[in-house]
């Protein structure tokens, strides 16, 4: 059956893909942005363009992620033309890359507004319409570095996303009894393909910075990026997270994984995650509150 689906963050990167992907899929996807008339004009006009040129059902939305109005409006419009919500995929993040120290508190707020705060604002939009429906899913488009291995210099991000994912975590027990799914996929670090790295924040004290790329870690960003490329396969492609997100969402209602691991440097998240997921079922049982890790028939 044709889903609607709302993709946060699609103006470039995995949002793009998974958006152009779902819609492949025959599913009306509204692949959302903020300022589509100004600093992602042409981001949503390649979108459009992709409908036409591939005959799909694939509409832009603005949503701005910091802004609950924005949220709120975003899925209105959604549920105005299309009359009803079924798949989230919170996908909107930014990634910054430098050394810890030189970060001000305020950069750290700020990516935990966009990568956190956000999907919290996009929840309260739609997650009232999904439980009156009594049945829908939440895909989390997390990372392998929330639990894998975890280079220097990218701690803001790492702390971000490890915060996202508990927070999925949470709210995949607290509306299961809604009928509404969750799973989170984390993907590697896929270092070509989207601009991901290339368009990272970059610390706002360059002087303390500074000290760091003049003294004893001089020219460790370089290796960093060299190395984590090092580790990827040649045949490392970005579109295996769309595919990923596209084979969760065609899934069954109940037969859908609460991890999916896109990792081709497999770099020890899914071993890790395989034993916290074990330790919190058995928290679970002993609660008396296993039911709470299915989905209850919507039917």
């Amino acid at each position: 059956m044709n889903k609607i689906i709302l993709v946060t963050g699609a103006s470039s990167g995995f949002g793009a893909l998974t958006a152009r992907r779902l819609a492949a899929g025959g599913n009306t996807v509204y692949a959302s942005m903020r300022d589509i008339d100004g600093r992602n004009a042409r981001q949503a006009a390649a979108t459009a363009r992709h409908a036409v040129e591939h005959r799909v059902d694939l509409r832009t939305v603005e949503l701005d992620v910091l802004s609950q109005t924005s949220a709120d409006a975003a899925v209105q419009r959604i549920l105005d033309e299309a009359g009803r919500l079924d798949v989230v995929v919170h996908n909107a993040g930014h990634m910054v890359f430098g050394p810890t120290e030189a970060f001000t508190p305020e950069q750290f707020v700020e990516l935990y507004e966009v990568n956190v705060v956000g999907t919290q604002r996009v929840n309260r939009a739609a997650l009232p319409h999904l439980r009156r429906q009594r049945t829908g899913l939440l895909v989390w488009v997390g990372s392998s570095s929330t639990r894998g291995g975890t280079p220097p210099y990218l701690a803001p991000y790492f702390a971000a996303k490890a915060a996202m994912d508990s927070v999925a975590v949470s709210y995949s027990t607290e509306l299961s009894r809604w009928g509404i799914e969750t799973t989170i996929v984390l993907p590697g670090a896929y270092t070509q393909g989207t601009n991901h790295f290339v368009h990272a924040g970059t610390p706002a004290d360059t002087e303390r910075a500074r000290e760091y790329d003049e003294g004893p870690y001089a020219g460790l960003p370089d290796q960093i990026l060299e190395r984590l490329k090092s580790l990827e396969p040649a045949d490392a492609d970005v579109g295996d997270v769309a595919e990923a997100i596209a084979r969760v969402v065609d899934l069954p209602h109940g037969e859908r994984p609460f991890r999916v691991h896109v990792d081709p440097s497999e770099d020890g998240c899914e071993a890790v995650n395989a034993v916290g997921d074990r330790v919190r079922r058995e928290m679970y049982r002993n609660l008396g509150l296993e039911s709470l890790l299915r989905p209850v028939d919507p039917t």
